[in-house]
């Protein structure tokens, strides 16, 4: 049978959509670091584990706010040490990333880079000590030397507890940047 083809009906395969496949990814490699197994069962989350989202969501708010201000002390210390961003969503359907930067690259990109930043349509996963959150960043560049742009991206992050607090691990874009231009 040739390739991109069901066996069941004789009918073209759909590819996987790349945002599902770019989540699925992310989710599985968390899981899989947090020691955690699949549950058949969906468990509703307890008091603790809803206080633990909230408190991993107000610091991606957070994150943002650093972010749009430049606060590069605020970032460093938030921040993995070996902290990756990795930009643009080429990689998700096996194209080429726009950039990966070191924790260090991403801090000293920032200064005068947006005008605007605010993240939306926040969600989270909690795995023990692992925390995944998705959603929206909207955002207009600031650089002086660019016109101003307004985009917007989808991302998945990854965050870990450690020594008590939430550090910020990877970050993802799984689709854009998508310029409103």
């Amino acid at each position: 049978m040739s390739r991109g083809m069901s066996a069941a009906r004789g009918e073209r395969a759909r590819a996987p959509k790349p945002l599902a496949v770019a989540l699925g990814t992310l989710a599985t490699a968390a899981v899989l670091v947090a020691g955690a197994s699949p549950s058949p069962a969906q468990v509703p989350p307890s008091s603790v584990e809803e206080e633990e989202g909230a408190k991993v969501l107000a610091l991606e708010r957070q994150i943002e706010s650093a972010v749009l201000r430049a606060d590069v002390a605020f970032l460093n210390e938030v921040c993995a040490p070996d902290f990756t961003y990795t930009h643009g969503d080429g990689w998700i359907t096996g194209g080429p990333v726009l950039g990966v930067d070191t924790r260090a690259e991403w801090l000293a990109s920032l200064a005068g880079r947006y005008s605007q930043r605010e993240v939306d349509s926040q969600r989270i996963e909690l795995h023990g000590d692992v925390a995944i959150t998705m959603g929206r960043v909207r955002a207009r560049s600031g650089a002086a030397d660019d016109p101003p742009r307004a985009f917007s991206f989808w991302y998945v992050r990854v965050y870990a507890q450690r020594d008590g607090r939430w550090q910020y691990l990877s970050h993802r874009t799984v689709h854009g940047p998508v310029y409103e231009d």
